[in-house]
């Protein structure tokens, strides 16, 4: 079994081997990865010098447990047919994903000091094009619950076991396709498929509430036919207990509605969560938001 060091980008994952889904990493581990999250993420950001600091905070301890304990992976084969599929619906927070890329092996990790170049193979949206380990691409929102009904199904008729993940922001479920998506989900009864919403109440337009409510989520989506799982998704033994319990089998596809805040872990950020969607740390607020990320790594 793979041994996962904690929040370190300098001691890689064994990348040769399938890492199992379900497989054995500390909690104290996973906290620790989804603070180093932050520190990459800030780093790159600042490196590129544009980027979208709140939405990926608020995300990272998601990107933590599903990256280095619940998704089927073989980093030196992204392709592997066999592999669990993971559609970043929110794409506008990938630079949270490139750290644990170059970490696992997907590409290597010289790729990271590209990050923010115009030929860069990894930007601040996911392309599947130019980046190893990126099964869907996205920019414009709302398209990846639509894709990932069709990889659920494709699986099903090519009699696969693999899990689709999908993850998607509360201000992306306001686009009507994406309830299109979870009607056909719970339509064909797709218990491989399973959306995570971070729900931090927040999107570029404001406060999800006042933009277009889109709650309550929960019985939204047990309308469609859907599992549903309501959670603290800042909370990474929430995250594991919760991603384990997923059934293997069954007749609905799973939603776990993760709620989160916007800026999760900075404090300056969580108290203006808007004005921080997208920005540039610098100086003091630099070092105060490490600081304060720092002193909780154990």
């Amino acid at each position: 079994m793979t041994t996962v060091h904690a929040a370190s980008s300098d001691r890689p994952v064994v990348t040769g081997e399938v890492l199992p889904r379900g497989r054995s990493t500390s909690l104290v581990d996973l906290a620790n990865r989804a603070e180093w999250i932050r520190l990459e993420t800030i780093r790159l950001i600042d490196q590129a010098g544009f980027g979208h600091y709140s939405s990926t905070f608020s995300a990272a301890e998601i990107f933590s447990v599903l990256y280095y304990h619940t998704l089927r992976l073989k980093p030196s084969d992204p392709q592997w047919e066999d592999r669990d599929r993971f559609l970043l619906g929110k794409g506008h927070i990938a630079v949270g994903l490139w750290p644990i890329f170059a970490d696992l092996g997907f590409f290597p990790k010289e790729w990271l000091d590209t990050y923010g170049s115009i030929d860069s193979p990894i930007t601040d949206h996911p392309n599947m094009v130019t980046a190893p380990g990126i099964d869907f691409s996205s920019g414009s929102l709302g398209h990846n619950l639509s894709v990932a009904v069709g990889i659920a199904l494709a699986g099903r008729v090519h009699e696969k076991d693999y899990r689709t993940f999908v993850v998607t922001g509360d201000g992306e479920l306001q686009e009507g396709q994406v309830w299109e998506a979870a009607m056909a989900g719970g339509h064909y009864g797709l218990s491989n498929l399973v959306a995570i919403v971070d729900a931090n109440g927040f999107s570029g337009g404001g406060a999800t509430s006042k933009t277009m409510n889109i709650e309550p989520l929960a019985d939204r989506f047990a309308s469609f036919g859907w599992r549903v799982e309501e959670i603290n998704g800042s909370d990474v033994a929430t995250l594991v207990e919760t991603f384990d319990r997923i059934p293997a089998d069954g007749t609905q596809p799973t939603c776990v509605i993760a709620r989160t805040h916007k800026g999760a872990g900075v404090t300056l950020m969580e108290e203006a969560p808007q004005a921080w969607h997208m920005g540039w740390l610098k100086g003091e607020d630099r070092a105060q938001a490490e600081r304060e990320i720092n002193a909780r790594i154990r």
